[in-house]
């Protein structure tokens, strides 16, 4: 399964800022477009496993985990 995340960045100003659209809280601010580009990879993969981590240690004892694909192009 591939990871492809959606990076929405626009200039505001002298800054550049963006968002992973799939990832709430994964966001950040740069000089420069490339720049941005990179703090966004970087901000990513700190994030995923710390959502994961925070995920489990709410869940408690006694569960599943179960690997998911969203197909592309179905509407739900």
């Amino acid at each position: 399964m591939s990871n492809i995340y959606t990076a929405v960045t626009k200039q505001d100003g002298d800054w550049w800022i963006g968002w992973i659209a799939e990832v709430p809280g994964v966001n950040c601010q740069e000089h420069t477009h490339e720049e941005l580009l990179e703090s966004l990879k970087i901000i990513l993969q700190e994030a995923l496993p710390f959502n994961r981590k925070d995920a489990l240690s709410s869940v408690g004892t006694d569960f599943q985990e179960e690997k998911m694909a969203l197909l592309k192009g179905k509407n739900y």
